[in-house]
């Protein structure tokens, strides 16, 4: 994982350890989301940790606060501003 445990919970200001799996889950789909939306590979990951770790941060963060009305198409369109610098045109 690009983001840990740890990270996503200081991030989310989550103190229990109750939601653990939940928060373990969002972050793997965060971090799918991220490398489609950003048609990115581990290689671009390790030149743009910063970038990438917000990016992910952030979509953990939406479908946590959001998980009863998410707006994924909100979602999507978010991280395609975020990754705009680092996206390629196509894989």
């Amino acid at each position: 994982m690009l983001v840990s445990l740890e990270n996503a919970k200081l991030y989310l200001r989550v103190d229990s350890k109750d939601e653990d799996d939940h928060i373990t889950k969002l972050i793997t789909v965060a971090e799918k989301m991220v490398k489609d939306i950003g048609r990115i590979d581990f290689s671009i990951c390790k030149e743009n940790t910063e970038l990438i770790e917000s990016a992910i941060l952030y979509a953990v963060g939406y479908m946590y606060e959001h998980r009863e009305e998410a707006d994924y198409k909100k979602l999507t369109e978010t991280l395609k501003y975020l990754l705009f610098q680092i996206r390629r045109e196509e894989f």
